[in-house]
């Protein structure tokens, strides 16, 4: 059974971890939950960011829509004080690390995966702009990247990414276990077949409800996340996004998207195909937002959650 607390928009910039006994809980399985977040043993924070392109430092105050907002600096400080609050923090990225500033035209995304590392991030997926350069250039950054690059629905086997690039990876934090998954846009359209050459775009939903699947039964995890470059919402239904994403899954408790650049300053609530709901979350672009996540468990492993975006 798993719970969601979405704090309101009054105040991005500060988040309040400890949450008082009124809280009221959305029940994953369509249950209110009765305890208090004071009972509950586990605690796990999930922070992430999305479609930060190249974005290092903050934008100018003379900015018309982000005014001195923003920044790695910024965002390095944020990350560091949640970890002394919480030691079992992940730090994830749903793609378009590169291009957008003249950082990524100088240095080709060595600087990007530098600063990421340094930054601890535990992992992301690959969105289409990180193929600006070439697979070729993507590959050769590989070295800076002490993280790992998460992508169940691009097959590199024919590239020289193969072997490079995982579809999940299991985390142990307090003993629990978090599986986490990525998923990648369509590449035709959006970028030159040349760039990412012999690389195949499987079905997302198939592979995530093969790997969520797996995750769950298998690899016994208490909590599924899926790193997603599809988009929030489209009006077609022919094309993937994130909601229809969730509407097909059965164990992905999580949804962190990117590519459409959307703000949400708390994360959308929807079901799966279990009736359960699902959150799906996004937080903007440029590095101007950090996404966070905090899961509760109790002593049964049922699970509650609040989630809200910090303005950098």
């Amino acid at each position: 059974m798993t719970d969601f607390t979405l704090k309101s928009n009054m105040d991005r910039r500060k988040f309040i971890a400890k949450t008082s006994a009124t809280t009221s809980f959305i029940g994953l399985g369509g249950i209110t939950l009765s305890s208090c977040l004071e009972e509950t043993k586990k605690h796990i924070t999930i922070l992430h960011t999305n479609d930060v392109h190249s974005h290092i430092d903050p934008f100018p105050k003379s900015h018309s829509s982000f005014p001195n907002l923003g920044g790695l600096a910024r965002r390095a400080s944020l990350v560091e004080k949640i970890r002394r609050e919480n030691l079992n923090t992940l730090l994830l990225d749903a793609g378009d690390i590169f291009q957008g500033t003249p950082y990524f035209n100088f240095y080709g995304g060595e600087l990007e995966f530098k600063l990421m590392s340094l930054l601890k991030y535990d992992a992301a997926t690959i969105g289409n702009h990180d193929f600006d350069n070439g697979i070729d250039g993507l590959y050769a950054q590989l070295p800076h990247a002490n993280f790992e690059l998460l992508s169940a629905n691009y097959n590199f086997s024919n590239t020289i990414m193969n072997g490079h690039v995982k579809p999940y990876k299991i985390y142990t934090l307090n003993n629990f276990k978090i599986g986490i998954y990525g998923l990648g846009i369509a590449l035709k359209d959006l970028v030159i077949k040349k760039l990412y050459k012999e690389t195949q775009y499987l079905d997302p939903y198939e592979l995530a409800t093969d790997i969520e699947t797996e995750l769950k039964e298998e690899g016994k995890c208490d909590l599924v996340i899926c790193l997603s470059h599809l988009g929030h919402n489209y009006k077609s239904e022919n094309r993937p996004d994130d909601l229809k994403l969730a509407s097909k899954t059965r164990y992905t408790n999580l949804i962190i998207g990117g590519h459409t650049h959307t703000f949400l300053d708390k994360p959308t609530v929807t079901k799966n195909a279990r009736g359960n709901n699902v959150l799906v979350n996004q937080v903007g672009c440029y590095g101007i937002n950090l996404g966070r996540i905090d899961f509760y468990f109790d002593y049964q492993k049922n699970l509650k959650a609040t989630g809200t975006s910090i303005l950098v």
